[in-house]
């Protein structure tokens, strides 16, 4: 089954992660999302495949986020797609995806789940 992980280089945690995968001997394929945007459909399956609440996938601290005037607490699945699709550094990052499931890599462990 192929891993892939949404990667920002410039982010320690998502380095974390990569080097947590790879200390376990899978070499995931490396989507940087910031470089290869996502488009709605690839966002609407990130959101699925995270399951739980749909906002731990944008980043509400980002000035992107503040120029929407949204609140995090009244983002339906589409309003998140929407705004991370026009701004993809609004996406959480990691994402560690492994066939429909996903997860956040924050911390890097929460997604050692994926592996079993």
């Amino acid at each position: 089954m192929t891993i892939t992980i949404w990667h920002n280089p410039r982010c320690g945690k998502s380095r974390q992660t990569l080097e947590l995968l790879r200390s376990k001997g899978i070499e995931p394929a490396i989507r940087e999302y910031l470089k290869q945007p996502p488009s709605k459909a690839e966002v609407d399956a990130l959101i699925a495949s995270v399951g739980g609440d749909p906002t731990a996938l944008i980043r509400d601290g980002e000035p992107e986020f503040k120029q929407l005037k949204m609140k995090r607490a009244d983002l339906s699945k589409s309003d998140i797609a929407k705004a991370i699709v026009a701004h993809p550094i609004l996406l959480q990052r990691p994402v560690v995806v492994s066939g429909k499931k996903a997860a956040i890599g924050r911390p890097p462990e929460a997604v050692l789940s994926l592996l079993k």
